[in-house]
């Protein structure tokens, strides 16, 4: 991480605060991704899940629908400002009567019981150690029982990081380092043969691995122009290039804004800015 945190500090500071407080405009983008997890993983009526990186819980109350009264469900994160988020849209009963827990670990090494069913929506790229991470899992996963999650595949695949990446790439005073391929991050996966070698290796025998491809909404607005400066603040302050600005004085801030407001105004239509995102759709028993 930026500055040599970790982590938990990354995620209890104040990108997680900026998430927790913007967990409805994510869901809504991710909508199409999610549906798709989901139909995936097949949970059935009275399971248990583990959610993984299950953030402000929009995909942990979605397990608990799925499995029913009978069902138990628990939610990990290291981040505590989206596990408030998370409890607050608890509330009281979950969706389905489903007994759910969020709970505040680092799946890499946290033991949190026997689950029939572990799924993650973009919530496995970012242990430090992906073997031990995924190796646990498995630990954790009844004989017979499977993960499911969705990764990002290549960044030049992500158009909507891509779009606005090329935007603000020209007016940063010097070129940000490259990941090294095990640097967690978003990216972290797109090596898909890299990835089945990593799940083999942790102890998952049958494994898919096929990619997924949907437009996402990133902004709307009741004009176009509306929907590209939405789909701006996204980008900007909730997306993978949003470390590219983070700490940008507000001259650069300003003008970042406006060429990736303009980037993004090319592809707005109805009062939505659709572009294409690229996934692993992964499942492994």
């Amino acid at each position: 991480m930026a500055g040599g945190i970790t982590q938990a500090e990354y995620w209890n500071g104040e990108v997680g605060t900026r998430w927790a407080r913007n967990q409805a405009v994510l869901d809504a983008t991710f909508a199409p991704l999610t549906e798709a997890l989901f139909d995936r993983a097949g949970l059935k009526p009275g399971a248990t899940v583990l959610d993984i990186g299950c953030g402000s819980g929009a995909t942990t109350l979605e397990a608990a629908r799925r499995v029913g009264s009978a069902g138990r469900v628990t939610g990990a994160d290291i981040s505590a400002p989206l596990l408030a988020v998370a409890r607050d849209r608890l509330g009281g009963e979950a969706p389905g009567g489903a007994a759910v827990t969020f709970v505040e670990a680092d799946v890499e090494q946290a033991e949190l019981g026997l689950f029939e069913a572990a799924l993650s929506r973009f919530g496995v790229m970012f242990f430090p150690d992906s073997p031990r991470a995924f190796s646990n899992i498995r630990r954790m996963l009844r004989p017979g029982g499977s993960l499911t999650f969705l990764c990002w595949r290549a960044l030049p695949e992500n158009l909507w990081v891509q779009v606005p990446r090329e935007a603000v790439m020209p007016l940063l005073p010097e070129m940000p380092p490259p990941p090294t391929p095990d640097t967690p991050g978003p990216f972290r996966f797109a090596d898909a043969d890299a990835l089945g070698a990593l799940l083999r290796g942790a102890g998952f025998g049958t494994i898919t691995c096929e990619p997924l491809d949907r437009d996402v909404v990133l902004g709307r607005g009741e004009t176009d122009a509306a929907a590209a400066e939405a789909a701006a603040h996204v980008a900007l302050n909730l997306g993978p290039s949003s470390h590219l600005v983070r700490e940008a004085g507000p001259d650069l801030r300003a003008r970042a804004e406006a060429a990736v407001t303009e980037a993004l105004r090319r592809h707005a239509a109805g009062g939505k800015v659709h572009l294409r995102a690229a996934c692993w759709l992964v499942q492994a028993g």
